[in-house]
């Protein structure tokens, strides 16, 4: 299982943001994906994460309501919709596929590259 995060930068706060995860090889060896963060100095911590056919989504209480997670399986691709992002949501984004939903980070057993999310106030 591969996985690739792509689509960081730097965005306003008020702004919005779309990340994007290309998986390969994960279907039946980690259907389910997540997304997690870590800013500096802090502990990696659990964004959201997304049933293989996206009908069951798990978000972070500190994001809900601003940040949606979607999949398109025929892309193999999952999605991270940011709105409204603020300064404490700067942070490298990971994302990472498993075989259960799970707001752990050792529940998921591949991992992607980070790419960088800045939110300037």
């Amino acid at each position: 299982v591969q996985l690739q995060a792509f689509g960081g930068g730097l965005v306003q706060a008020g702004g919005s943001l779309r990340l994007s995860c290309a998986a390969s090889g994960r279907t039946f060896v980690a259907p389910v994906m997540g997304w997690f963060r870590q800013a500096p100095g802090k502990e990696r911590e659990f964004v959201a994460t997304i049933s293989p056919t996206g009908v069951i989504t798990y978000y972070s209480d500190s994001v809900k309501g601003r940040f949606t997670v979607s999949i398109d399986n025929s892309e193999n691709t999952m999605y991270l919709q940011m709105m409204s992002p603020k300064p404490e949501d700067t942070a490298v984004y990971y994302c990472a596929a498993g075989q259960q939903l799970s707001r752990a980070a050792a529940e998921y057993t591949y991992w992607g590259q980070g790419t960088l999310v800045t939110v300037s106030s």
